[in-house]
């Protein structure tokens, strides 16, 4: 039987390498302060979602998902961080002409944009057939041009047509997305509009099982007199709604919330369902 002593490490060892748990801005009206640690014994606002974590952004079609992914990559950006963002839904060229939408909505220099660097899967098809050339592809992309952040829209992408391996995938995207001190956030797809506010996208929970933290959007069309009166909204309108399914490595607000889309195509988290919103301090 083959022994590996390099995989038993003293807990001692392993906290010499822990990183700081910080917050990382994003950009997102309402979201940074939904993320917390402990300090004295007091909760604090972490100001941001935790650094070097993974975070899975789920929802069916039309919920936000990209647009969150790109006004986070489009703040980093302006903050002068290096950005990935691997796409394997939209050509490239489509994705930066939305982003440079994303950026004027939010007031940002269009030239941001030079702090973003594109992995295009969409027209290289062996990128999403071949793990191992993928991450080859990231890894290059991150020593070349110094990347601290990565996005993937959608990680659906890399398992749409085998979604058994879907946990096989995903695990080897994480610990790739860990070993090199990634601050991530992994898009995936719903297959339908079965419990909206669930974790469990295509592939199943692989996702939300492995990853740090998991984002769920989701909305609902007003069409009867109780939905009406739970959520206060006319008949005809659109909900929308955002919860945090789980994050291990900082506290974070269970609660669901409103959010909406503004005109201007910004996402902007509002208060919980419940009412008033003093969460933290």
């Amino acid at each position: 039987m083959e022994l590996i002593k390099d995989a038993i490490i003293p807990a001692k060892e392993a906290l010499q390498k822990a990183p700081q748990i910080t917050g990382v801005k994003t950009g997102i009206e309402g979201l940074d302060e939904l993320f917390f640690t402990i300090e004295d014994n007091k909760l604090k606002k972490l100001n941001g979602i935790p650094k070097y974590s993974v975070c899975n952004i789920t929802g069916v079609n039309d919920t936000g998902k990209s647009i969150m992914a790109e006004q986070f990559s489009v703040y980093q950006a302006y903050l002068n961080k290096k950005v990935c963002f691997i796409t394997l839904e939209t050509p490239a060229n489509f994705v930066v002409a939305s982003m440079k939408l994303r950026a004027k909505a939010m007031g940002l220099d269009e030239k941001i944009v030079d702090n973003i660097i594109f992995i295009d899967a969409t027209s290289h098809y062996q990128l999403r057939d071949d793990i191992i050339a993928f991450l080859n592809t990231l890894a290059y992309a991150i020593k070349e041009f110094k990347i601290e952040f990565t996005i993937i829209d959608s990680i659906t992408g890399l398992f749409e047509n085998k979604e058994m391996m879907a946990r096989v995938i995903v695990r080897k995207v994480y610990n790739f997305l860990k070993k090199w001190y990634q601050t991530s956030l992994l898009i995936s797809q719903k297959r339908s509009s079965h419990e909206l506010l669930s974790s469990e996208a295509a592939g199943g929970y692989a996702i939300g099982h492995i990853v740090d933290g998991t984002i769920v959007l989701s909305k609902e069309i007003i069409d009867t007199p109780y939905k009406a009166k739970i959520y206060k909204k006319p008949l005809g309108e659109i909900v929308r709604l955002f919860r945090i399914d789980g994050c291990r490595m900082c506290g974070h607000d269970t609660r669901v919330r409103f959010f909406e889309i503004t005109k201007t195509g910004l996402i902007k988290i509002l208060k919980p369902i419940g009412g008033d919103d003093d969460f933290g301090d």
